[in-house]
């Protein structure tokens, strides 16, 4: 997107960026190391990513996924800006949450971000991320900001038809921690990257201990009333589903978010509905009270089991996203599953 004459180029991108120069002059402080130390590089989504000194000063994340990460990771010092959210912010991150400028709610303009003066970009959607998007990964890049695309997006996943996307593998955990051990090693905090996945295993294995859900079968519904979201085999839900040894009953399709009829959603017939509790405004029935209303009111679902029996798992948007959430979902499906009585 060419930029307006007046449009004042920020430092942090006339010296080249941080990450890609070491450039002198940027921010000081115990995480900074000297101008001129040793590179460290990865390898994101089919690019390289390359990282100088002690790492971003003024990230940007453009998604809720990507900003839990980095505030897990204990980095609100070192971002200049979050954008498109679904939830609120997780729980225990309220206050490091508070220290970032909230850009947009949704996707900014190219030019917003680019008025934080960012020295990296990071994004949870290729979608965020490309055409269509805020940006493209080329745009920031020629004006000498990194990018980095979660790897949930892209490894075993076609994002070139419309949609979101098909997936050629199912997603694991591992797709996960590689994300949250990448950011770790960008901003040269390892140690606290593999703490924080210790911690997700951890939580992982307390919430399926015991647990035996192999008869149980599962739907996750994650917006719109006409033509609902409904996941496929393979996303986030998918890891929730395998983990607990249940079923998804739509796990005959490999597109990460299909829409499908109302007709299909109760011939289906689920034992349990996982339903998405957003806080977003950009589709029908967002909340979940919503999607209840409509699924008990609807002559055509009405009489599903588990409309019949109340059998609801309300989640967040970001644990039905590949994000360190997932464990969330994992946690709160495994305990609905123990409540409803369905462990054998």
């Amino acid at each position: 997107m060419p930029l307006p004459r007046q449009h004042r180029l920020p430092a942090a991108l006339l010296c080249g960026a941080l990450l890609l120069t070491g450039c002198a002059g940027g921010a000081s402080g115990p995480s900074a190391s000297a101008s001129g130390a040793a590179a460290r590089s990865l390898d994101n989504c089919g690019r390289q990513v390359e990282v100088h000194g002690g790492g971003p000063r003024r990230a940007v994340s453009l998604n809720q996924g990507t900003t839990e990460t980095l505030l897990s990771l204990g980095l609100a010092d070192r971002m200049a800006g979050t954008a498109t959210w679904t939830d609120p912010v997780m729980k225990g991150l309220e206050k490091e949450n508070a220290r970032v400028r909230r850009l947009a709610e949704n996707n900014p303009s190219f030019e917003r971000v680019l008025d934080t003066e960012p020295d990296f970009v990071a994004a949870s959607f290729a979608s965020t991320l490309g055409t269509g998007g805020v940006a493209t990964r080329d745009q920031f890049e020629k004006l000498g900001v990194p990018t980095y695309l979660s790897p949930a997006d892209c490894a075993g996943k076609d994002n070139s038809g419309g949609g979101d996307g098909v997936r050629t593998a199912p997603l694991t955990m591992e797709t996960i921690h590689r994300e949250v051990r990448d950011l770790a090693r960008v901003f040269g905090v390892e140690e606290r990257g593999e703490q924080l996945v210790e911690r997700l295993d951890a939580r992982t294995a307390a919430a399926k201990k015991g647990l035996d859900a192999s008869d149980v079968t599962l739907m996750y519904w994650f917006a719109n009333a006409e033509s609902p979201y409904m996941a496929g085999c393979c996303g986030a839900p998918g890891i929730i589903t395998r983990t607990l040894g249940a079923k998804n009953v739509l796990d005959d399709t490999t597109e990460e978010w299909p829409q499908v009829s109302w007709e299909t959603v109760a011939d289906r017939d689920p034992d349990v509905l996982v339903i998405g509790d957003l806080t977003r405004r950009s589709q029908t029935a967002e909340s979940a009270s919503k999607k209840i209303a409509f699924l008990e009111s609807n002559p055509v679902t009405r009489n599903m089991e588990a409309v019949k029996h109340k059998r609801y798992v309300l989640l967040s948007g970001q644990a039905m996203n590949p994000t360190i959430r997932t464990v969330e979902g994992i946690e709160q499906v495994a305990a609905a599953i123990r409540r409803f009585g369905l462990s054998r």
